[in-house]
């Protein structure tokens, strides 16, 4: 990021000589010589290497010079594979100023720390007013594809599970209360309408993600990486969307989910449609899901009758998936309609942001 806001800066400085400014009429320099042209070619290392634009290519081919301060850059042996002549050096400002001198062309492959020194050198030359500056073009040979930081994240993990004292003794087991936490820090988030603490909870339940995946590397028995998971989910989405994927239709959403209920069936083998509902989550969503896997289903199984709270609870949690309501988004919005009116019989302020702005789905 520093790279390229220095190379803006220099473009910025440089705007009195360049083409198409008030200031480009004059001649470049007293004696008329062509200043030439330098371009700073950027790559991303989340791209394999050798997979460069085709501008890129171009002008690497009709550049005069082509010079990288990094010998080890991973560009490099492709770079010469296909005869590019690749000078490693690393020249001042001055020296590649003089270097476009009478037209020509010089390519610098950035590396991976940019190239500070030399943009700001002639980010300095442009300040003097003393020096005509080549044309100056900061050419992306390599973008990255969506999801691209997502290659950042797992080695970043790889990293701290390695070298950090905490990260490197935790288990499956020791991290589980992180990932229901963050979950419903998530939910918080989302009830809250706080876009900056939305993205912040969604990279936190996607680090409890891959946490969990790199340490199920490391399992002598059955391990499995990150790319299993991200491919076990990939081949789960396909399977399950036939309608998008494949030659079935679904034109509403109800339709969309008998497609899920019926090859998720297929797939786990359920002998209950109470399988796979997880008993250890709040209860009036367990409730609620158990409401809605007998609906769904068809069955007519009535409420167990019975007195006290739990039963009470159990049948409103059953109105409430009837009548398309999340009873613990209700729950939570009764509650803090209940917070509100504390700290105002406190004489406390309720400030705006601590209301939720979408509580219940409907």
């Amino acid at each position: 990021m520093g790279y390229v806001r220095s190379v803006n800066d220099v473009t910025a400085s440089a705007s009195a000589s360049a083409p198409g400014s008030p200031d480009a009429r004059r001649p470049a320099d007293p004696t008329g010589t062509a200043t030439g042209r330098v371009v700073l070619l950027t790559t991303s290392h989340r791209v394999a290497p050798g997979l460069l634009s085709w501008p890129a290519w171009e002008a690497l081919r009709t550049a005069d010079r082509v010079l990288c301060a990094d010998g080890t850059h991973p560009q490099l042996p492709y770079l010469r594979e296909a005869g590019i002549t690749v000078e490693e050096a690393s020249p001042t400002a001055e020296e590649l100023v003089a270097a476009c001198a009478g037209g020509r062309t010089a390519v610098v492959v950035a590396t991976g720390e940019g190239e500070p020194a030399l943009t700001d050198g002639l980010a300095r030359l442009a300040g003097s007013g003393r020096v005509a500056l080549p044309e100056l073009e900061l050419l992306p040979a390599s973008y990255d594809l969506p999801g691209a930081r997502l290659l950042d994240l797992v080695q970043v993990m790889d990293r701290i599970r390695a070298e950090c004292p905490w990260s490197s003794r935790q288990t499956h087991r020791g991290l589980a209360k992180y990932a229901v936490e963050e979950s419903y820090e998530l939910v918080e988030a989302i009830e809250d309408g706080d876009r900056d603490e939305l993205r912040e909870e969604l990279g936190d339940v996607l680090l409890q993600v891959v946490f969990h995946a790199r340490i199920a590397q490391e399992d002598e028995e059955a391990p499995f990486s990150v790319d299993d998971v991200a491919a076990t989910i990939v081949a789960k989405l396909i399977h399950r969307h036939p309608h998008v994927f494949g030659d079935a239709t679904a034109t509403t959403p109800e339709e969309v989910k008998e497609h899920w209920l019926r090859t998720k069936a297929a797939e786990k083998r359920r002998e209950s449609v109470t399988d796979g509902v997880p008993l250890h989550q709040p209860g009036l969503a367990l409730a609620a899901k158990l409401a809605s896997r007998v609906r769904t289903a068809g069955l007519g199984v009535p409420l167990p009758a019975g007195e006290g709270l739990g039963y009470d609870l159990l049948a409103l949690a059953a109105r409430a998936e009837r009548e398309g309501v999340d009873p613990e988004a209700a729950l939570r919005a009764a509650a803090r309609a209940y917070r509100d009116a504390i700290r105002e019989a406190e004489g406390l302020p309720v400030h705006p942001a601590d209301t939720p702005t979408d509580t219940v789905d409907r």
